[in-house]
Parts: structure tokens; C-alpha cells; sequence
């Protein structure tokens, strides 16, 4: 499968770059990106092309794989479907669901495979644990905490003027609920919402299995305080989320697997774009009722 990557930022450097270069099944055919030379810069680095038009990026490929801010990774993954591109993007998979829709209307009309890159669940451990859990009945309730400190270090993703604008919920708000939801179903309500320090956020939330769970999310934590973590508790006992020291690019590589395997079969993945929308209305609602807190 050739493959073109959108966008040439740090994510795009230290992740999405190196996985598709190194990947056996993958031929990188090339990177554009809106500054020119990062685009040069980074198809140099890994020897490939750097294309100055999207559009010729697109004819001379299979696949996109986006690292791109959601609002503009979402009308470039719906113009790259519509030229029958298969989609490995980011989360969230949009700013608002009207995009996100888009995105998933776009991709069905086509008939294109989609991957979103929602990192814990393409990481060994954690991903089994979650499919593990996913079969246990009688979850009762569950404890998210995604608490990073970005905007308190020397991050490269501080700058990111959508995550400061958006802040923790739509961040790390994708990485929580892409753990939760397969386990204790989808999201019925959004309970409460409140706003913490910084952008820290809390959410409670009531799933279609009948377990409710909360989630407190944030990108400005002290950075002594900074982690993940998450709770299950039901008639089963207690069971945490496993820690992961696999790093980005084994989880990337599995994710790129992943779309390979769903555009050879035509079955749809777990992550894919319907998915994402999911979680993108879910943040929507969660939004709304943090303004109207």
C-alpha cells in the first residue's frame, strides 16, 4: 500500500514519520504539509517525497495517514476519501460533529477503510486488558484519570493552538473514552460536568450496561502529579488498566496493521471513523454542559 502523510509537526516527526518509513507493509510515498520546508525537511529525512500540492500527494497514493490539527484533519480526511483514499487519522477525530460526520459520510460513500489512532488501545497490554474486561459482566462503576502537564513543561504539543483552545477534553478526553466505551458501553448521558483547575475537567458519565463512571482529565497537572490510570469495579472485583512502556511507534505500527487488514477484508476496525464520531458527540455534549455549568 503507498501511503502519503499530512503534516510535518512534532507528531508527525516523532510518530507518524518513522512508523510508516519502517513499516514492511507500507511504501511512504511521500509528506505534504502547509510550511514547505518542514515538508522538505521531513520527506529528506526519511527519503521520500515532498509534495507541494495535496492533490498530487492524493493521485499518487492508496492511503492517507493524518497529523494534522482536527479541524484541519478533517476536511483534507474527507477530500482524501472522496478520491477513494483509505484513512489512518488522529483523534479527536474532529472540532465539531458536523465535521466528524463529514468525515464518516465521506468514507462510507467511498468505501474506504478507516483507522483513528486512539494510542491505548493499539498498545499490547493495555488492548488485551481492555478486550478482557469487555467480556466480564457486572461492571459497576469505573475511575478514568488521563492527567498530563503539557501546558506546565516544555511539551512541543504547549503551542498547539487547538489544545488551547480546546484544553484536556478533546486531548486526552478521546484516550479515556476509547478505554471506557468498548468495556461498559456507550455513553447514554453526561451526568455532570465541571470544570477543575487549569483546563481540568470531570465528567460523570451513565453507560448502556448500567455502570456509571467519572473521568477527570487535564493537560495542566503538576508534572509530579502527571499520569494515567483506570478503575473497574463490579461483581468481578477491582481491575486497573496495565502500564505500558511500549512507546508510540509499536502502537502506530499496529495501527497501520490494522488498516492494511480492514482495507484487505473490507471489515470494519473498532477505531474507525464511526467510532470517533462517537466519541466526538459525546465531547460535544460534554462541552455544552461545561459552558452551561
Amino acid at each position: 500500500m503507498r501511503i502519503g502523510l499530512l503534516g510535518t509537526g512534532p507528531w508527525a516527526r516523532m510518530a507518524h514519520a518513522p512508523a510508516l518509513s519502517e513499516h514492511p507493509g507500507l511504501d511512504f510515498a511521500g509528506v505534504w504539509g502547509r510550511r514547505p520546508d518542514a515538508v522538505k525537511e521531513l520527506a529528506d529525512l526519511h527519503g521520500t517525497r515532498a509534495y507541494d500540492d495535496v492533490d498530487a500527494l492524493l493521485a499518487d497514493v492508496d492511503a492517507v495517514a493524518i497529523a494534522l490539527p482536527p479541524g484541519v484533519q478533517a476536511e483534507l480526511a474527507a477530500r482524501a476519501a472522496r478520491a477513494g483514499r483509505h484513512l489512518l487519522l488522529d483523534k479527536p477525530l474532529a472540532m465539531t460533529v458536523e465535521e466528524g460526520r463529514g468525515v464518516l459520510d465521506a468514507a462510507r460513500d467511498s468505501g474506504v477503510a478507516s483507522v483513528v489512532f486512539f494510542t491505548t488501545r493499539f498498545l499490547s497490554g493495555p488492548a488485551a486488558w481492555i478486550t478482557e474486561q469487555a467480556g466480564v459482566e457486572g461492571w459497576f462503576t469505573a475511575r478514568a484519570q488521563w492527567l498530563g502537564s503539557v501546558f506546565n513543561s516544555d511539551s512541543p504539543f504547549a503551542a498547539s493552538p487547538w489544545r488551547q483552545e480546546k484544553g484536556a477534553l478533546w486531548d486526552v478526553g478521546p484516550h479515556a473514552l476509547s478505554v471506557l466505551l468498548p468495556v461498559l458501553g456507550d455513553v447514554r448521558r453526561v451526568a455532570a460536568a465541571a470544570p477543575g483547575p487549569g483546563d481540568t475537567v470531570h465528567l460523570v458519565l451513565n453507560h448502556a450496561g448500567g455502570a456509571s463512571s467519572t473521568l477527570t482529565l487535564s493537560l495542566t497537572a503538576p508534572p509530579a502529579a502527571a499520569g494515567t490510570g483506570v478503575e473497574l469495579r463490579g461483581e468481578a472485583g477491582v481491575t486497573l488498566l496495565p502500564e505500558s512502556s511500549e512507546g508510540v511507534l509499536p502502537a502506530l505500527t499496529r495501527a497501520a496493521d490494522a488498516l492494511l487488514d480492514a482495507a484487505r477484508t473490507g471489515r470494519p476496525h473498532p477505531c474507525d471513523a464511526a467510532f470517533a464520531l462517537r466519541i466526538t458527540e459525546i465531547l460535544a455534549t460534554a462541552e455544552a454542559a461545561l459552558n452551561d455549568a
